[in-house]
């Protein structure tokens, strides 16, 4: 047997928390995916479930020598993820959700082209898909592959959706992620956007890969959804720390353009659940007030609708919320997924 770690070519890393339900078919994709044990390692990080998480899938780890398991008291995907990070001994990094899924066998031919290139970043596709499709899914047809070589500035302008920075599509170089100090915002939600961001504004070689690796498990959330001033406080935080982005050395026009953007789109996200998650009035004008104290640099220039936003926004947070009060009775309420 060898030395767990030793000559490892992938940590794939697992946050587990009160997700019994799913963790199961979870990890059994990862072992489907037709790679020798011997050269990756599972890491498990269990964020202080709750439920039987952990019980569900202790046969899955009693038969794979490479599989280690964290323990640590509930602290959050983002601190789970960073620790993981922490112990992880592969040349790469893959860090699916826990309630998601890995196609069968697709994982092979991306961890090639990686060890090949030496890419910062491996980016695939992947399927959205509900547990009755789920259910139905049999062997998932790949397309012709097609592998693009792009630098982080042009993956960044190209192919970054700032509604779908999703971490677990990427594999990441491990040394890129050491050498540049790139973690996981501690303790708050929607952590995959900045982290998604810098990665793609700090990464030389990437490679974008027309191969599907995920399916994202869609419309298993609460279908009621509440708008706490925890969760506005997590998103401001990402908004500050996508912002801050900006200053970064040697940014091109059209990446600090893009950026701007990106960002509008999360603090448009942040009004959104405000208008339909959140209904005490004193609670919103302490989140605004949160907003000019957080990014007293915030600004939206860009085109005809921003700029508008914008100065709204600057005039009076109040009025400028009554308005989209207003505006909302005539549009369809978002889906937050």
């Amino acid at each position: 047997m060898k030395e767990k770690g030793h000559n490892c070519q992938l940590s794939i890393i697992v946050p587990v928390y009160n997700v019994e339900r799913y963790i199961r078919p979870c990890m059994e994709s990862i072992f489907r995916q037709g790679l020798n044990d011997d050269d990756y390692e599972v890491i498990i990080v269990n964020d202080g479930t709750q439920d039987r998480s952990m019980e569900v899938i202790q046969d899955i780890i009693s038969q794979h020598n490479n599989v280690t398991v964290i323990n640590q008291e509930n602290q959050s995907l983002s601190v789970a993820r960073n620790n993981g990070i922490a112990v992880a001994k592969g040349e790469y990094i893959l860090m699916p959700d826990s309630d998601d899924l890995l196609i069968e066998n697709s994982l092979g031919v991306l961890l090639e082209k990686a060890l090949e290139s030496k890419a910062d970043l491996v980016v695939a596709d992947f399927l959205e898909m509900t547990d009755e499709e789920i259910k139905r899914l049999g062997n998932v047809a790949q397309k012709y592959l097609k592998v693009k070589e792009k630098t982080g500035e042009q993956l960044f302008l190209e192919d970054l959706n700032p509604r779908q920075c999703y971490v677990w599509r990427t594999l990441y170089r491990r040394a890129f992620i050491q050498d540049n100090n790139l973690t996981f915002i501690p303790g708050v939600r929607y952590q995959d956007v900045p982290f998604t961001h810098e990665c793609y504004l700090r990464a030389g070689k990437c490679l974008r890969v027309s191969r599907l690796l995920n399916v994202y498990r869609k419309g298993h959330e609460s279908a009621t959804y509440s708008f706490s001033k925890k969760k506005a406080h997590d998103l401001i935080t990402v908004i500050a720390g996508t912002w801050k982005l900006r200053k970064m050395e040697g940014l091109s026009p059209a990446v600090l353009h893009k950026l701007e953007d990106n960002v509008f789109v999360s603090f448009s996200l942040l009004i959104y659940f405000m208008l339909y998650g959140m209904k005490d009035a004193k609670e919103r004008q302490e989140i605004f007030q949160e907003v000019h104290k957080a990014i007293p640099d915030l600004e939206f220039s860009n085109g005809k609708k921003q700029r508008v936003t914008w100065f709204l926004y600057k005039l009076s947070p109040p009025m400028y919320f009554a308005l989209r009060l207003f505006i909302k009775t005539w549009t369809p309420k978002p889906n937050f997924g």
